[in-house]
């Protein structure tokens, strides 16, 4: 039986859950995610700002396809980093004939953090990537893969295919994913699939087998974990049972939508997973949502999970990439008890429940919400749509309003709709400066248990370091697993 690990450290988009975290969390043993959610935009503006310590020419310099690392450099790196009030180059949207530039942007932008997360020791590192956010999937996960990267996470959708995307890359073949199409007809007119030739980048090399990642799906119920380990089309070798107090986006309630008296969905029993039944399903698997604490690991450990998946607390540590001013002011909530996260059935332009921490300055405002001028520039989490002619097109709730009702969208889908893909960038320190000189405002996630977070800090202290983290969780001093942990080879887990 292989050893998986205890704790794996949440994959918290965007950015916030960077190589400098992920390294630091597997070093100590456990699992360190590096969140590939708009990875190619990040990298893109880290090279803006002119990779003031060199890491991105680091992880390109080791980038096995020399000629596209050097174009990528020579296009998007600022000596000195740009202008200061300068808005951030753009780079055009993903789209169902990816461009190449493209491709290959997604491709180093993932090999690079995967890359740097795996410095310095030889623990497994994971990345975790929303299914609902197709178009960059293929490049992005054969990227990491050639990075070695260790486990896959996915969730925020139903990713019955990414199993088989892993198989393929492992051999260096072409693979392919279906994109979700809204509109799109059976028999009429069928939708070409995304696909992904390894060979199309490698410039004539040969191309060597990759390790095969170990898949971990993401689910909220008993039916979606069964469905995942029956009907994928590979192995998926374990769960993350996510229940609704985690972070970021939540499954909505079954059943009809009903709403507290704050305007929170109310999640009931049927939106509870049946561990006893998911026992008998065979596979390891690992609870998230409100396990931060030693006490919640022990409990999971008793219930026969293999461990817990950790976001909030991570969030906060020294090494996550979520902006300096940001953590202090909500460590200091958190300290003082009074920090709030609500679940905001409307805020995501995918529709589902987005977790949203309460903060004076941020889109968390009605008013600064509704001062911001509606604009989809970035478009990860723009819906495919059949358009006349057997065409793909896109549309985004929260573009315009009379742009998105023109592609057939309805009114009612764009009420209370925020950027999140403008917000999460500004989250980590790059927020986009518009030409009229207005700022992008940030608009944290994190789970329920915010307030907890202070548990971490030691006497006296206003920060804390991911060490600390794991320390707690495990009960143990401290100071006392300063050091590198070898886990055994992610290869040799049990494939179920």
């Amino acid at each position: 039986m292989a050893k998986f690990p205890q704790i794996i450290q949440g994959g918290m988009g965007v950015g916030v859950s960077n190589w400098r975290l992920a390294q630091a969390v597997s070093r100590l043993g456990q699992l360190g995610v590096v969140s590939g959610t708009a990875l190619d935009q990040v990298f893109v503006r880290r090279l803006a700002d002119g990779d003031k310590d060199g890491h991105m020419r680091r992880g390109l310099d080791a980038f096995p396809f020399p000629e596209i690392a050097r174009r990528l450099w020579n296009e998007y790196f600022v000596y000195g980093g740009k202008p200061e009030g300068a808005p951030y180059p753009t780079t055009g949207m993903h789209q169902h004939r990816e461009p190449r530039k493209l491709a290959e942007l997604c491709m180093a932008a993932n090999f690079v953090e995967v890359f740097l997360a795996r410095e310095g020791h030889r623990n497994p590192v994971g990345i975790n990537f929303l299914e609902k956010v197709q178009l960059p999937h293929l490049a992005s996960i054969y990227g990491a893969m050639l990075a070695g990267v260790g486990y896959a996470l996915m969730g925020a959708g139903i990713p019955l295919h990414i199993p088989g995307v892993l198989d393929a890359f492992a051999l260096q073949h072409p693979a392919e994913y279906k994109l979700s199409v809204t509109g799109a007809q059976p028999g009429h007119g069928e939708i070409a699939p995304l696909r992904f030739d390894p060979a199309d980048f490698a410039g004539g090399r040969p191309l060597s087998p990759l390790t095969r990642p170990q898949f971990l799906a993401i689910v909220s119920s008993n039916t979606l974990a069964a469905t995942m380990l029956r009907r994928a089309d590979g192995t998926v070798n374990g769960l993350i049972v996510e229940n609704p107090t985690a972070g970021g986006h939540n499954a909505p309630p079954r059943g009809k939508l009903q709403l507290n008296a704050t305007g929170e969905p109310i999640y009931g029993e049927r939106d509870r997973v049946d561990l006893t039944e998911l026992r008998k399903l065979g596979a390891p698997f690992w609870l998230a949502g409100g396990y931060g604490s030693r006490a919640a690991l022990a409990e999971a450990l008793a219930q026969g999970a293999a461990g817990v998946q950790v976001g909030t607390a991570f969030a906060f540590s020294r090494e996550s990439g979520l902006r300096e001013d940001l953590k202090i002011e909500l460590i200091a909530q958190a300290a003082a008890g009074i920090a709030r996260v609500s679940t905001d059935p409307l805020a995501s332009p995918t529709g589902f429940p987005f977790k949203v921490a309460q903060l004076d300055g941020s889109l968390s405002s009605t008013d600064a919400s509704a001062q911001r001028a509606r604009l989809c520039d970035l478009g990860y989490l723009r819906e495919a749509y059949a358009a006349p002619g057997g065409s793909v097109a896109y549309r985004c709730a929260a573009e315009p309003v009379d742009a998105y009702l023109s592609k057939g969208g309805s009114l009612e889908a764009t009420i209370g709709r925020k950027c999140l893909c403008n917000s999460l960038m500004a989250n980590i320190g790059h927020a986009q400066i518009r030409k009229d000189g207005t700022t992008e405002l940030p608009l944290v996630t994190l789970g329920d248990d915010l307030n907890i977070v202070a548990r971490f800090l030691a006497p006296g202290q206003t920060t804390y370091s991911a060490a600390d983290v794991v320390n707690v969780l495990l009960g143990l001093d401290r100071t006392s697993s300063e050091h590198c942990v070898t886990l055994p080879d992610p290869e040799l887990a049990v494939q179920v």
